[in-house]
């Protein structure tokens, strides 16, 4: 492999914790966020088993936000892809604050749809 092969990729599989929250920015420009719970075992120095649950911020912009919204609820199982984005902005308080999310490309429900209200 060599380093033009390399890019900046992430898989995920795991549930929703809550349910997306969608924005629309201007007319026919809408943002998803969601929450995303992973989870893996391993067995501990005292050779019991313990479990790790990992909380991932996942944001989809237009077309994949609109599917987001339309498709995800809180609870389901959901195999996804995208990339991995830092960016910076200014808190209310004036603080510099740091935000490490994952920008969505595809997802795949792995759980039955659950019809919206």
């Amino acid at each position: 492999m060599t380093m033009n092969t390399l890019k900046n990729k992430v898989q995920l599989i795991g549930n929703l914790g809550y349910d997306p929250e969608v924005r629309e920015l201007a007319p026919g420009r809408k943002v998803a966020r969601i929450s995303v719970a992973t989870h893996s075992s391993y067995m501990n120095a005292e050779g019991q088993r313990t479990s790790d649950t990992q909380w991932h911020t996942v944001v989809a912009w237009g077309r994949m936000a609109e599917m987001v919204e339309r498709m995800l609820r809180k609870g389901a199982a959901v195999a996804l892809e995208g990339k991995l984005v830092h960016r910076t902005y200014e808190g209310k308080d004036g603080g510099k604050r740091y935000v490490s999310e994952v920008v969505l490309s595809d997802f795949q429900l792995l759980t039955p749809s659950v019809k919206a209200a």
